[in-house]
């Protein structure tokens, strides 16, 4: 039965999202949509586009069993109300399903809790008898490191997963927020605003059609990250790519080609213009009188300043024609310049809420060589370091925010920047206790006389590293000198063990190799001199 509604010469074709591209700040949208057309068509419908769409970006094209011009294409703002009841069941589910998954977490982190007081009971009603084993030598030296290995064990795994389970219960808890914005947002009594694409056919024959359509639409992005994970054992850094889609276009996505892209379409082709840079000399204020003055009548009247003319816009005539040569296009991936652009091989399935997606990129291992970086003036621990290389035959790693784990533990987050392929970079593991750092200053002696009317104060400092692992340590250690600001403030290093060159600005470096459960001493001593009137500051050492 045909609509009456519907004139026989317009036909509303039903499209489906088959691919995305996705920039920094939009993405491109492509449709496809088959029909039947007995010839006498002039007009195809695509309805239900979002109101995110940029109409100017709109491209028709198609192919078939018949001839098809396309003609024309516009787009028709319609503004309907909707029932809701469907999607409001639909979010009451999504919601209640994720408060189950939350409650099983809390019990999962009850039964933990239960765990680590057992153990805790069991270590505090041990520790009298289990001395007293120990004082009369009932216990081995291999029994009572097992039985504290087995205490630290279980504190560290049941710490561990109740950390996850609290990790997993925060993100439900936004998932749940989101999806209690959008039930609140579709409650809202307002109409539904959306575009219909018109286009505007020519038809030779019956036969069938498939029309293929893109456009760019806002409220989408993506941004890089990273995980990155290393044990200390091994000397490997497990890379993980990810990519953090985020979009609200007023579209799901589901089952699409996803793409990503470093381009940016949407900021033109033209370099801005320079606007003449002008220097004058200092005008005094005008004060109260001159100004009166300025005003009298008797002066002639200041004429105002012309606006400026706005910039010229180009505007290409294009010469029109009789019809759009119907054309299949299809998302092309390249990697140009600077632009990167990954085509992901699995699904995508991107909802339309807002919330940030995370989909895999790639992930690998990569090589690289430990090292330890200490400042003992500054903090009297080391933090470990990797150097790692990117592959040469790799993708860029862009500019984005990286979590790091070691030995399955979460230290904290880092900011990488643009590694292209073969490049070296660090990254910064935390803190790390397996390197001990004892600093004390051994000598702060001012000379009763003075040398050539100098005062000459001496200072020293004592650094004493131990490597509390089974491994051997390579360790970059840096000190400092003071910097005199002043000619007659002067500052010379006397002799340093192992002995290493002054480096700019007062730096100290040396480069360690700690041999496993062993320790080295580090040992520097220089003096300051100046004229015995002359008060120093910045020598509170």
């Amino acid at each position: 039965m045909v609509n009456p509604e519907i004139p026989s010469w317009q036909k509303t074709i039903q499209s489906q999202i088959v691919s995305v591209t996705v920039y920094s700040d939009k993405a491109l949208v492509t449709r496809q949509g088959k029909l039947s057309l007995t010839g006498s068509e002039r007009e195809l419908v695509i309805p239900s586009l979002p109101v995110t769409l940029e109409p100017e970006s709109v491209r028709v094209g198609g192919k078939g069993t018949v001839g098809v011009r396309l003609l024309t294409v516009s787009c028709d703002r319609i503004y309907t109300t909707e029932p809701v009841a469907d999607r409001v069941a639909q979010l009451n589910r999504q919601i209640q399903q994720l408060a189950t998954e939350k409650r099983h977490l809390q019990a999962q982190v009850d039964a933990l809790t239960l765990q680590s007081q057992f153990i805790a009971g069991l270590r505090e009603k041990t520790e009298e008898p289990f001395a007293q084993s120990l004082s009369r030598k009932n216990l081995s030296l291999s029994e009572t490191l097992d039985f504290l290995n087995f205490l630290g064990s279980q504190y560290s795994e049941y710490a561990i997963a109740s950390a996850e389970c609290h990790n997993q219960q925060q993100e439900l808890d936004q998932q749940i927020q989101v999806l209690r914005n959008s039930l609140h947002n579709i409650q809202t009594p307002h109409a539904q605003e959306s575009f219909n694409l018109v286009v505007g056919i020519e038809v030779t024959e019956a036969g069938e059609f498939e029309l293929e359509l893109s456009y760019m639409v806002n409220r989408a992005s993506w941004q890089p990250l990273y995980d990155l994970r290393s044990h200390t054992t091994s000397k490997i850094v497990n890379l993980s790519y990810l990519a953090e889609v985020t979009q609200n276009t007023g579209e799901d996505w589901q089952d699409v080609h996803l793409t990503l892209s470093t381009a940016k379409p949407g900021l033109g082709t033209l370099p801005p213009k320079l606007d003449p840079w002008y220097v004058d000399i200092l005008t005094p204020p005008i004060t109260p009188v001159a100004r009166r003055r300025l005003a009298s009548p008797s002066l002639p009247a200041i004429a105002p300043m012309a606006a400026p003319s706005p910039e010229g816009i180009l505007a290409e005539d294009e010469a029109e024609e009789s019809f759009i040569q119907a054309t299949n296009t299809v998302a092309e991936v390249a990697k140009e310049g600077s632009i990167v652009t990954f085509k992901l091989n699995g699904g995508g399935n991107i909802p339309s809420d807002g919330a940030p997606h995370k989909t895999t990129i790639f992930n690998d291992d990569y090589p690289c060589d430990f090292q330890y970086v200490a400042m003992p003036r500054l903090v009297s621990f080391a933090y470990l370091e990797a150097n790692v290389k990117n592959n040469p035959h790799g993708a860029t790693l862009l500019a984005g925010t990286a979590n790091i784990f070691r030995d399955d533990m979460f230290v904290g987050k880092t900011e990488l920047e643009n590694i292209v392929p073969g490049q070296e970079f660090a990254l910064n593991l935390g803190i790390d206790e397996g390197l001990k750092i004892e600093r004390d200053l051994v000598e702060r002696q001012v000379d009763k006389k003075l040398i050539g009317n100098q005062r000459r104060t001496t200072y020293a400092y004592r650094l004493v590293i131990t490597n509390l692992l089974n491994q051997e340590s390579l360790l970059k250690l840096t000190e400092q000198l003071p910097i005199s600001r002043n000619e007659q403030i002067k500052v010379r290093l006397l002799r340093s063990n192992p002995q290493i060159p002054l480096g700019e600005m007062g730096i100290l470096e040396w480069r360690l190799t700690i041999p496993p459960q062993q320790k080295q001493e580090v040992y520097y001593q220089f003096t300051v001199e100046h004229p015995p009137e002359l008060k120093v500051t910045g020598l509170d050492i």
